[in-house]
């Protein structure tokens, strides 16, 4: 270890020598002051590691020290030991941004583990990571390699989620060895839904829970015991998403967290007017035609989700007051905050957030955007900033404030792709990256998921020679004309429509005020 230096500020420092030795004798370079006045000259005149205030001292207190070495010095952790359980002192020391708080007497290794804990949390915590994912690792593959229903990959979704935001936050170098792992789980889950996708379309009692069923099998009982009920939908909402906002909500709310199974494609037009129906898109098109909008049409796909929850209402026959309020923008938050207790006299309230799917065509289009949100961990640090900073937290605050309670999913999930696959269509075949549909297409049938009989799969047939396919995980389809502009400028961005555990198992929590 190399020495670091530590000033230590007592005006009985003289009867602190065990301490010093001990202190010493880890590697610790320390020096001492007897008041406060001698403390912030020598914090003055050179930078410390870290540094231990008496708080009972003559002249200067330990609280006067504190708060003029923070202004000095604000990035240096500061301890305050004391022989006050006042709890007005406490509250101050708190309040000046006090790395730790120690009681008198305090022992050696009190001392140690909160030096510890300011000047090597950052390696410790690395090392625990690195060596609890070494640990787990084979049992993930032996994961990999086994699971056969929904409930195993659920579990090894999570868990992969969990070690990676582990090595992520503690920048360990086991971090690539896992993202390799996860990539491989992809691929088996890509291969496992090709095998099971059609049986799920047929066979009702062995489907997992999916898109149509999610205002039944959610919301509906929730409203059956009388509830008030917010529905949120964050768009392209992933399990990591999740897990980054979740601690700004946890003095609010508790939390029953699960996943669901979207279907397929995993785009907003398909898998987010099913939620909203309670249908599959080819019913919706058959039953509602003139609130399905097709691929080729330049209206937006997404602009009928009031009316398609009153069509589920009333296919149920249920007599529901909701409100719908999509939130694009600072100032339609501000708006549902102003009027917020119009909301009140609903029974259901849903709410759409499209900040995320903004922020990943952003990334595609702003090269500054894709800097800032170059890799899976900047891309979480971007919606928690967003999230904290928006009119979203202060929604979720009043609605716990209310008593009502919240269910919040997404309609799917997005990937972050970096492998570039063929595929010729023609001038009708839709834009979208990670899946495609239309008449003749060509490809490489080992890259994709196809679906030749859309209808068996609960989605239109515009023609009646189209097909539909999907990209394999980390997958984008590009064409031969412009194949290098294509290459350049969509790798490395987070993409949805086709198949993946992030695209696919997505989280839905049920979050009930304290």
């Amino acid at each position: 270890m190399s020495s670091q230096r530590i000033l230590w500020a007592d005006d009985e420092i003289d009867l602190l020598k065990p301490h010093l030795l001990f202190l010493s004798n880890k590697g610790y370079d320390v020096v001492t002051a007897n008041n406060g006045r001698d403390a912030l000259d020598m914090a003055t005149a050179e930078p410390f590691d870290l540094i231990i205030l008496d708080e009972n001292m003559p002249g200067l207190t330990g609280l006067e020290t504190l708060a003029m070495i923070k202004q000095l010095r604000p990035e240096t952790p500061v301890i305050m030991i004391t022989k006050s359980e006042e709890e007005n002192i406490m509250d101050q020391a708190v309040g000046s941004k006090i790395a730790d708080y120690l009681i008198k007497p305090v022992n050696p290794n009190q001392i140690l583990i909160a030096i510890k804990k300011h000047l090597h949390s950052d390696r410790l915590i690395s090392e625990k990571a690195g060596r609890d994912y070494r640990e787990e690792f084979g049992q993930l593959g032996m994961l990999i390699n086994s699971a056969d229903s929904i409930e195993a990959w659920y579990e090894l979704y999570n868990r992969l989620v969990y070690r990676e935001m582990e090595l992520a936050a503690s920048d360990n170098d086991m971090l690539e060895l896992l993202e390799n792992q996860k990539r491989e789980a992809e691929n088996e889950f890509f291969k496992w839904v090709r095998r099971n996708y059609e049986s799920w379309m047929t066979d009702n009692d062995n489907r997992p829970l999916m898109s149509p069923q999610i205002m039944p099998g959610k919301i509906f009982p929730l409203l059956d015991a009388g509830e008030k009920v917010f529905f949120i939908l964050i768009d392209n909402f992933r399990l990591d998403q999740w897990r980054t906002i979740k601690p700004y909500l946890a003095e609010y709310f508790t939390f029953d967290e699960g996943l669901y199974t979207t279907i397929l494609p995993t785009a907003t037009q398909y898998a987010r007017n099913s939620i909203f129906s309670g249908l599959m898109p080819a019913q919706i098109e058959k039953m509602f035609p003139d609130l399905w909008v097709d691929e080729d049409s330049e209206e937006g796909k997404n602009l009928n989700e009031s009316p398609l929850i009153a069509t589920l209402f009333e296919r149920y026959r249920r007599k529901c007051k909701f409100s719908y309020n999509k939130i694009n923008d600072s100032a339609a938050g501000e708006r549902l905050l102003r009027d917020f207790s119009q909301l009140e006299a609903n029974d259901l309230n849903v709410i759409v957030f499209n900040f995320i799917d903004m922020l990943s065509h952003a990334r595609t289009e702003s090269k500054m955007i894709r800097e800032l949100a170059a890799t899976n961990a900047a891309y979480r640090s971007l919606t928690e900033s967003w999230f904290r900073h928006s009119s979203a937290l202060e929604i979720f605050r009043r609605i716990a404030a209310r008593g009502y309670k919240i269910v919040l999913t997404t309609d799917h999930g997005t990937i972050r792709v970096d492998n570039p696959t063929k595929v010729v269509g023609d001038k009708n075949t839709n834009t979208n990256l990670r899946y495609k549909l239309g008449k003749n297409l060509a490809y490489n049938a080992k890259h994709v998921y196809e679906i030749k009989s859309p209808a068996r799969y609960g989605l239109p047939v515009p023609n009646v020679s189209t097909a539909y396919i999907f990209a394999v995980p980390n997958d984008f389809f590009a064409y031969p004309n412009n194949y290098n502009y294509y290459v350049q400028y969509y790798t490395g961005t987070f993409q949805h429509g086709g198949i993946s555990m992030e695209e696919m198992l997505v989280p839905i929590i049920t979050l009930s005020p304290k």
